[in-house]
């Protein structure tokens, strides 16, 4: 039988999962199995803590700081440091951005940078949060914000030289 509780974070994951993986993958540069398992990571833990997540003043600010560091815990695990990516599998799907198209040549560029300066891109351009909703789901200042996402374009300039995803950023 389900309590309150159970039955309040059912109807949040179905309510908000669908966005969440989009989120994920944009953070993972479009690696889908990995957007899958920090979803699945911060769902479980966003279970456990479940009381703080309703007092908290900012819902989503609070769901974008778990998945960033979800996506930070997940870089420090030590067999994703000896890890060594295989080409795709020719037969299945790549996973789509349901919110629009990224290109491979972007998509593989954002895979280039550091997961920091990646989630900063991604919260500022992609969902378009200002420096001080992204300052506080980085966890960082918003000097940090600034920076790190200066530091990204111009290393996606760097690789995609004058590109359209990048012309009004």
């Amino acid at each position: 039988m389900k309590n309150e509780r159970d039955e309040q974070f059912h109807q949040f994951v179905v309510s908000r999962r669908a966005a969440l993986v989009r989120t994920a993958t944009l953070l993972t540069a479009g690696d889908a199995h990995l957007a899958e398992d920090l979803v699945q990571s911060t769902l479980t833990k966003l279970y456990v803590a479940w009381p703080a997540f309703q007092r908290a003043d900012n819902p989503d600010g609070y769901v974008r700081r778990a998945l960033v560091n979800a996506l930070t815990d997940e870089r420090r695990r030590w067999w994703r440091r000896t890890e060594r990516p295989m080409a795709e599998v020719p037969d299945r799907a790549a996973a789509e951005y349901a919110g629009g198209d990224v290109s491979d040549g972007l998509r593989a560029a954002l895979r280039e940078l550091p997961p920091r300066m990646r989630a900063a891109l991604v919260f500022r351009y992609f969902y378009d949060l200002d420096v001080a909703d992204t300052a506080d789901a980085l966890g960082c200042s918003e000097g940090t914000v600034k920076s790190q996402t200066a530091r990204a374009l111009d290393r996606l300039r760097a690789v995609l030289g004058p590109h359209p995803s990048l012309a009004l950023l």
